[in-house]
């Protein structure tokens, strides 16, 4: 590679350094990526490179025979015409390529590249300025420019190669399809019932329409595969010559070629299981549905995605059974692939150029579902494999035989992931992998099993039944035929374990699930009886671990994974957002602070149905990545948390937030004062802010996480340092001292509501509309209407049950004028506390909380349902839905609020005499706290007159509501009137 100078003696430099020229520069970088693109070809300064304008030379032309053409136009800084360079180029045609150029790149060289004397050196080692623009007009970033190595400018290009528009619309292409097929397998399950029963029972479902779609699906599946695959082996006929129009009986061609290729090429995780669903159905009716499809697979395999995108993976989540017992949602591709990066990022001492050293490498999902996150792992694997010069092909056996190891209970699952895997490099054959589908429910001895939840037993070598059963068939040479497989999934034995494990809770207090036994086991028409001996399974084995049955089948997964990991190896999960505070979590919380660090925490401040990473989902969630320790090794156990504006809206926007994240050499602490985290941005767009926490002191193991879902994490600020006694306000210039303490250190809880009313449960009361004359009075639900005035009437009366008199004379010493909200939906309801005139037993929305002073019933109520106590009970809350802070009787105890023990009998008469001037007073809902009149009076009078802080802190407080009323957790999305 010319450098631009001419030859001198070692260690003699030109005085007067001269000037690369810009193609000296575009060579060096061509050169560069050639060597990071493996099966690309990088052309540069070519002329007559484009069929339209053959005169013309693009600095720099990637194209490859599976992927969209992608042009980088270079200047060096301050680059004022290569915006219209790229731009020129969009919609051109690179010759000897059938495909348009749909994006292009335009960067930005920095002035070390003009006068460099050593140009391939610098061009490896310098920090470019970049961003895309694509035909539609639109740019990556919206604004600015993003900046990274010529690595890194490699990710971006195999990103932009595969427009997300291409594969949302190939993936629209394949449902329809998909959905068209099925038609005609509704019309034979009619007249035929008999074969799609049989059909059902080799996917291990039940005969229902979301079966016959998930046959069509696999069915649709094998056929994008079997177009790609006849590209590549001379013996494998494309689909025009096996079940085109023109074939007389498409459906025994068709079989015929899929045995060719489970003979001769195999891939049995494919196609085995779709030629056996095939054979079920008549030839009439098999050529309908194949002509379906085939025209299907064709247009995806036109499109240039295939399988490599995840397109059946995205399909086929939306056919897994029994979802709403399973509690199985689609992890987003952006959401696995950001996930993805920040796990392997984290991985240390690993030599990515050596092939041997990935060998060694132990991944797993025990709950894969399709295989969004394995596929994403093993993206990031071959990406940084392939950007050291690796040849990907050679790879792609080890990772599927060795490295990647997948679990479901799903046959269907198995098989999608095992496809979608296959199809990374779907030339290369391989052996058998570690992909099982494990069982699940009554066995034939009698006993039950419940799936990956089994490897919470100790053990080294997991017997895993298995049959000659196609749907279960997991290799890609050869058909595996054993009743039993031993393979080793020894505790301790992994280096990264990833997983968005089903949030099925086992208890069944309300809802939907109100009526069954144990939701976590009632899948797949399990039995009662079943479902109690899976869950009392399930009690056994996740004793002394994380699992709790209110948290769900997800800390369950939590423990298994921290029983499973390697010390060093690292944790990657996608958990409930409710993780971050409630009882039933803190266990998992506590083994977090015990045995691991570099803790991350991601969660999205957005509102509405787009607060989750996974897909059909408005339930938040969160993502959580750490590495695994050894309890007292001194290493320091602090937790970062992450807030998105928004979740990643495609690849390329993942990759930018996980870049920003690894990034960062200094993140700003929680205890930092009120100036908000560490912002993330994406050229000139803000992505989320960054805010670390010191490392929790033993006492503290488990405590919630507040700083979730910030948008101003400024907040999360002043809420934790008045958790420490500290009144830290944005823009006060001070902190102040305030005596605060949790709330059951200063008052007592009332009961849960169950213990209160029955049936079902057995309890004392049974509840009845009110009376005025009521004995047992009782504040029980919610009525927004109702609860505009912090005084609030009993909206119920409790009957005694016979025989229970004594137990109802206990339950009623918890009555009380004082009542916390445990389901306050900030964008509905004005109160966080209400107060009863005479006192009442609190139920399910409103429990009691029961002071030794009654002087104290006044005082909670005015800081309850001030700024400053709206702030610490939202900081406090499950903010996993929109619009709304949960949180439970067992779980409300360390509120942060006022310690009025500490407060002068002056101070507690003038909280009386402010009580009885807001009595009658109106309250807007939480989330207008900051235009309410009547908000901002309790504020002054709290702040002022109570407190006897003066009229700066007064704004500091009300500029404080302003901003927790901009948040999206509390407004939901909520218009402002």
């Amino acid at each position: 590679m010319t450098s631009g100078f001419a030859k001198v003696s070692v260690g003699y430099r030109i005085a007067s350094m001269p000037r690369q020229i810009e193609e000296n520069a575009n060579g060096a970088l061509g050169a560069l990526l050639r060597t990071m693109l493996y099966g690309c070809e990088v052309r540069w300064e070519n002329t007559r490179t484009m069929l339209e304008h053959t005169r013309q030379h693009p600095d720099i032309l990637i194209t490859a025979s599976d992927r969209a053409p992608v042009i980088v136009e270079a200047e060096y800084d301050p680059a004022m015409s290569v915006d219209n360079d790229a731009k020129s180029r969009l919609g051109q045609t690179p010759e000897g390529d059938p495909r348009i150029i749909e994006s292009a790149i335009a960067l930005r060289y920095p002035k070390e590249i003009e006068f460099a004397y050593d140009l391939d050196q610098e061009i490896a080692n310098a920090s470019f300025s970049y961003y895309v623009l694509y035909a539609d007009g639109s740019r990556f970033p919206k604004s600015g420019w993003l900046t990274g190595s010529a690595t890194d400018l490699a990710d971006l290009i195999s990103l932009v190669s595969v427009p997300q528009s291409t594969v949302n619309a190939a993936a629209k292409v394949l449902e329809d399809g998909i959905d068209n097929a099925t038609r005609v397998l509704d019309e034979v399950d009619k007249l035929r019932p008999a074969a799609t029963r049989t059909i059902a029972r080799l996917l291990g479902m039940s005969n229902v329409t979301q079966t016959r779609r998930m046959a069509c699906a696999i069915i649709a599946n094998a056929l994008v595969f079997h177009e790609r695959l006849s590209g590549m082996h001379d013996g494998v006929k494309p689909l025009a010559l096996v079940c085109g129009p023109e074939i007389d009986n498409p459906q025994n061609e068709t079989l015929t070629a899929w045995n060719y290729i489970l003979e001769e090429v195999n891939y049995w995780s494919i196609f085995a299981i779709a030629k056996d669903v095939l054979g079920q159905i008549s030839s009439g009716d098999a050529k309908r549905i194949l002509s379906r499809l085939r025209e299907t697979a064709q247009r995806i395999h036109e499109s240039g995605v295939s399988n490599a995108h995840d397109l059946t993976g995205r399909i086929f989540q939306r056919l897994i059974a029994d979802r709403k017992y399973l509690a199985t949602f689609y992890t987003l591709p952006a959401s696995a692939a950001l996930l993805a990066q920040l796990a392997v990022a984290k991985m240390k001492n690993v030599d990515w150029s050596d092939a041997e050293a990935i060998s060694q490498l132990r991944i797993a999902d025990f709950a894969c579902g399709t295989g969004a996150l394995l596929s994403a792992v093993y993206e990031q694997i071959a990406t940084r494999y392939e950007r050291s010069g690796g040849n990907t092909a050679k790879l792609h056996p080890t990772m599927l035989e060795k490295v990647l190891y997948g679990c479901d209970v799903m046959p269907s699952a198995i098989h999608i992931t095992g496809s979608t895997l296959s199809g990374m490099e779907p030339s290369v054959q391989f052996q058998n992998t570690r992909l099982y589908t494990l069982a699940y429910g009554r066995q034939k001895d009698d006993s039950v099993a419940i799936g990956s939840l089994e490897l919470l037993k100790s053990s080294a070598v997991m017997t895993l039944f298995n049959t000659s059963d196609p749907a279960k068939r997991t290799g890609s040479v050869g058909e595996e035929t054993a009743t039993q497989i031993n393979t080793d999934i020894p505790d301790n034995g992994f280096d990264l374990i990833i997983m968005n494990p089903p949030f099925t809770r086992s208890t069944n207090h309300e809802g939907q699930h109100r009526n069954i036994v144990n939701p976590a086991f009632a899948a797949f028409g399990a039995t009662t009886n079943d479902q109690s001996k899976m869950g009392d399974r399930l009690n056994q084995l996740g004793k002394q671990t994380c699992y709790h049955g209110n948290a769900g089948l997800a800390s369950a997964f939590a423990a298994i994974a921290d029983r499973k990991l390697k010390p060093d190896g690292i944790l990657a999960l996608v958990l409930p957002l409710s993780v971050a505070a409630g009882s039933s979590w803190q266990k998992f919380r506590k083994l977090l602070d015990k045995c691991y660090t570099d803790v991350s925490v991601v969660s999205i401040a957005d509102n509405g149905n787009n607060i989750a990473f996974s897909s059909s989902t408005a339930m938040g969630d969160c993502l959580i990545v750490a590495r695994k320790t050894k309890e007292g090794n001194g290493v320091e156990k602090k937790i970062s948390f992450t807030s998105l504006e928004r979740r990643p809206r495609d690849f390329l926007t993942a990759r930018e937030i996980a870049k920003s994240m690894l990034n960062q050499s200094s993140i700003r602490g929680i205890d930092d004062g009120p100036y908000g985290g560490t912002p993330l941005t994406i050229g000139d767009e803000t992505a989320g802010e960054m805010i670390d926490t010191p490392p929790p002191s033993k006492s503290q193991f488990g405590k919630n996480w507040g700083a979730v879902r910030l948008q101003d994490s400024s907040l999360a600020q002043t809420a934790y340092a008045l958790s420490k006694s500290k009144l830290r306000l944005p823009s006060a210039g001070a902190t102040f001292d305030l005596a605060v303490s949790s709330l059951d250190d200063v008052g007592k809880l009332g009961l849960v509501h169950r213990l209160i009313v029955g049936p079902p449960h057995p309890a004392p009361f049974v509840k009845m509309q009110p009376s005025p004359t009521a004995t047992y009075p009782a504040l029980w639900n919610h009525d927004a209407k109702r609860e505009t005035k912090m005084t609030c009437k009993p909206d119920s009366q409790l009957r005694v049950q016979q025989g229970m008199e004594k137990r109802a004379d206990e339950i009623w010493k918890t009555a009380s004028r004082a009542h916390i909200n445990l389901d306050f939906r900030f964008n509905s309801q004005p109160l966080a506390v209400a107060f009863t005139e005479k006192a009442s037993i609190g139920g399910t929305a409103w429990p009691s909380i029961i002071f030794d002073d009654e002087r104290f019933d006044y005082a909670f109520t005015l800081w309850g349902n001030s700024t400053l106590g709206l702030l610490a009970h939202w900081w406090h809350s499950n903010l996993q839905q929109s619009g709304r802070g949960r949180t439970t009787i067992s779980a409300v105890g360390p509120l942060t609020m006022l310690d009025f023990r500490v407060l002068s009998n002056n101070q507690l008469e003038m909280a009386q005499q402010i009580f009885e001037d807001f009595r009658d007073k109106e309250f807007l809902p939480a989330y207008l706290a900051d235009i309410d009149p009547n908000r901002e009076l309790l504020d002054r009078r709290v702040i002022c007159d109570l407190l006897g802080f003066d009229e700066n802190v007064f704004a500091a407080v009300r500029r404080l509501s302003a901003k927790w009323c901009a948040e999206p957790s509390v407004h939901g999305g909520k218009k402002r009137p």
